[in-house]
C-alpha cells in the first residue's frame, strides 16, 4: 500500500495483517506515516496503490460513511461538540440512526460507567466543564457507542500531563479487555507502546521496519534504529543485576492431572490465572495454559491431556541468563522451582510491561 502527498511519499509500499481482537500499535517518529495508514484504514484518504479489507471485504467497495459508522476513531484532540451535553455527544450517532430516547439512554449510561465516568454526575454536563482526562474518557465513550469491531485511536492520551496519562492507560487496559475490539492505536511513546500492545508496527520514512511482541523488539531488534528505539540496551542494564526470584509471578494455580477439564477452567477463571501449574506426580509437574485449555476441552477428558513440558528455572540464576535460555529454546514462560515445589511462573511478555 502506497500513498502520495505531491512529492513525498508518506507511506511506501507496506503490507500488514491485523488480527482479530488484538491491539495494535504504531509506532514511528513525526512523518514516519503511522497516522496516515490510520486515516486509509476507515477512508479519510484513500491509497494511491494496493487496497484495505476488512474480514475479507475490500474497503472500496463499501460506501465511505457506512463504513465509518462501523469504525470507531478516537483522536487526540477529541473533537466534542461545546454546545452540546456528554448525553448529547455521546449518542449524536445513535440519535441520527434513529435510536429510542430509552436505549440512547442506557447505551450512554453503559459507556459512561465503562470509562469511569458516574452517568449521574457527567450525563448532563457540557465538555467545559470537563478535565482533559474527562473529555478523552468521553470521545472514547463515543468511538464505542455504535459497538464498532474495529477501533482506530491516534494518539489519544498525547496531550494529557505524565500523571494523567499514565492512569489513563491503566484503565484503558481493563477497558480493553472488557470491549474485546480489534485496535489500532497510535503513539510515539514506546513505553506506551509497551503498556498497551499486542504486537508494535515500528514504522519509518513510510516503511514497516520491524512488526512483533515487545519481547520479540527487545531481543531481537531488527536494526540499530530499532534497538535504539525500544531500548534494548538500556533494558538489559537495568536487569543485569536481577534474579529470576525478583520478577517471578506466583504460581497461584496449582491443579492435579486428573482434575475433569470444566473444573480446571472454572479454577483458572477464579484465580485469574492464564496459566496453572499441574502437578503429575509427587514431584512432577507440567504447564497448562488457559487459552489451550479452551480451544481443546471438546478433544480431552482430563487436563493432562493439554498440558505442556516445562521449562524450569532455578529462584537464584540471573534474570538476563534466565531469558537469553528461554530465547534459546524458543519458549514463552519458565516454571520456577524451589526445593522441589513450584515457586512461581517467568513470563517474558509480562516481564518486560512492568519493566517499561
Amino acid at each position: 500500500m502506497r500513498k502520495r502527498f505531491g512529492e513525498t511519499v508518506a507511506v511506501d509500499g507496506i503490507s500488514l495483517d491485523i488480527r482479530g481482537g488484538e491491539l495494535l500499535i504504531l509506532i514511528g517518529g513525526s512523518g514516519s506515516g503511522k497516522t496516515t495508514t490510520l486515516r486509509m484504514i476507515n477512508r479519510l484518504i484513500d491509497p494511491d496503490e494496493g487496497s484495505i479489507a476488512i474480514n475479507g471485504i475490500d474497503t472500496q467497495t463499501i460506501d465511505g460513511i457506512v463504513l465509518r459508522k462501523n469504525i470507531g476513531y478516537v483522536i487526540q484532540q477529541i473533537g466534542l461538540f461545546p454546545h452540546m451535553t456528554i448525553r448529547e455527544n455521546i449518542g449524536l450517532l445513535p440519535t441520527i440512526e434513529g435510536w429510542s430516547r430509552e436505549e440512547i439512554e442506557s447505551r450512554v449510561a453503559a459507556l459512561l460507567t465503562l470509562v469511569h465516568l458516574p452517568p449521574d454526575q457527567f450525563m448532563d454536563r457540557y465538555p467545559k466543564e470537563l478535565s482533559g482526562g474527562q473529555q478523552q474518557r468521553v470521545g472514547l465513550a463515543r468511538a464505542l457507542v455504535m459497538n464498532p469491531p474495529l477501533l482506530l485511536m491516534d494518539e489519544p492520551f498525547g496531550a494529557l500531563d505524565p500523571l494523567l496519562r499514565r492512569q489513563l492507560q491503566d484503565e484503558f487496559i481493563g477497558i480493553k479487555e472488557d470491549i474485546g475490539k480489534t485496535i489500532v492505536f497510535v503513539t510515539h511513546d514506546i513505553n506506551e507502546a509497551f503498556r498497551l500492545g499486542d504486537r508494535i508496527a515500528i514504522m519509518h520514512e513510510g516503511r514497516i521496519v520491524q512488526i512483533g511482541t515487545p519481547r520479540d523488539l527487545i531481543l531481537n531488534p531488527a536494526d540499530a534504529m530499532v534497538s535504539d528505539l525500544v531500548g534494548s540496551d538500556r533494558l538489559f542494564e537495568h536487569i543485569a543485576s536481577l534474579t529470576v526470584s525478583d520478577m517471578m509471578v506466583p504460581a497461584s494455580s496449582i491443579i492435579s492431572g486428573d482434575l475433569p477439564v470444566q473444573s480446571a477452567i472454572e479454577v483458572m477463571i477464579q484465580s485469574r490465572s492464564t496459566v496453572a501449574v499441574v502437578r503429575e506426580r509427587a514431584a512432577s509437574f507440567s504447564v497448562l495454559l488457559l487459552s489451550t485449555l479452551l480451544q481443546r476441552r471438546d478433544e480431552v477428558k482430563t487436563v493432562l491431556e493439554a498440558t505442556d513440558p516445562p521449562f524450569f528455572l532455578s529462584m537464584d540464576v540471573s534474570l538476563l541468563s534466565a531469558l537469553e535460555e528461554m530465547k534459546a529454546a524458543s519458549v514463552s514462560l519458565g516454571l520456577v522451582m524451589d526445593d522441589g515445589e513450584p515457586a512461581g511462573l517467568l513470563l517474558p511478555d509480562d516481564l518486560i510491561s512492568r519493566l517499561v
